[in-house]
């Protein structure tokens, strides 16, 4: 079952090896690795389907049958969880090469949270079967789909860590920088999509007031600027490290 498989060492993955040795090998032949997830993903013939996103396009809701997995090629997708009070809270925001709705793959019968399209997006959608037969089938998808979900389990442990002992300053310092991808890799983003401060304290646990009181202190310390969009300056990591 794949869940056993996932549930393995990643070094024990005949899947990971294989990957490995074949990356070996092209480094030697002074080869790039070929591996596109996007050109592997158009050869899948059935079970698969693609659809391009409006802004604000509920992709699945909260409670709807959990029965495929989606891949992003263009835009930015936010899973939403609500109460039955009605509070909500803003689980991740995700861009191009993630993968959401993966909890299918481990018996979860319902979606925990909702999926919506934060700006026009473009995802590819993998029935449950199909994206099991996509990661038993080819050894080098299923070593980007292991990576993707131990890069997305650190990511959740560190905002635990990050809401359970960090002031809202810091949390929201934090959250700017990875909106503008510092950390990952390839450049930071110069500006980062518009983004409003209702969504910024949702993010992160405040209030709106308290958001604004910051933003408006980052930007008078030089840490951010606006120009039709928000500017994140490295500088801003000070505010993260500070004790």
């Amino acid at each position: 079952m794949l869940w056993r498989s996932l549930a393995r060492p990643i070094w024990a993955c005949p899947a990971v090896e294989s990957v490995a040795l074949k990356v070996s090998y092209m480094k030697v032949e002074g080869k790039p690795p070929p591996f596109d997830p996007k050109i592997f993903l158009a050869r899948i013939g059935t079970g698969k389907t693609r659809a391009a996103l409006r802004k604000r396009q509920i992709v699945f809701s909260q409670g709807d049958p959990a029965d495929a997995v989606f891949y992003i090629q263009k835009g930015k997708i936010e899973l939403r969880v609500s109460s039955q009070q009605g509070k909500e809270a803003i689980l991740a925001t995700l861009g191009v090469d993630d993968f959401f709705g993966e909890g299918c793959l481990a018996g979860q019968p319902l979606r925990m949270a909702t999926a919506i399209a934060v700006t026009e997006c473009s995802v590819v959608r993998l029935e449950k079967p199909a994206m099991i037969a996509a990661v038993h089938d080819e050894p080098e998808f299923s070593a980007l789909f292991i990576s993707y979900l131990l890069t997305r389990n650190i990511r959740i442990e560190e905002d635990l860590v990050d809401q359970l002992f960090n002031s809202s300053e810091k949390r929201l310092a934090r959250l700017l920088l990875l909106l503008a991808n510092f950390g990952k890799e390839g450049k930071p983003e110069a500006v980062i999509p518009k983004v409003s401060q209702e969504t910024l304290a949702e993010m992160i646990g405040t209030t709106r007031s308290r958001v604004s009181f910051f933003m408006n202190k980052f930007r008078k310390l030089g840490f951010i600027e606006y120009n039709g969009g928000l500017s994140v300056h490295s500088s801003l990591l000070s505010v993260v490290l500070h004790d």
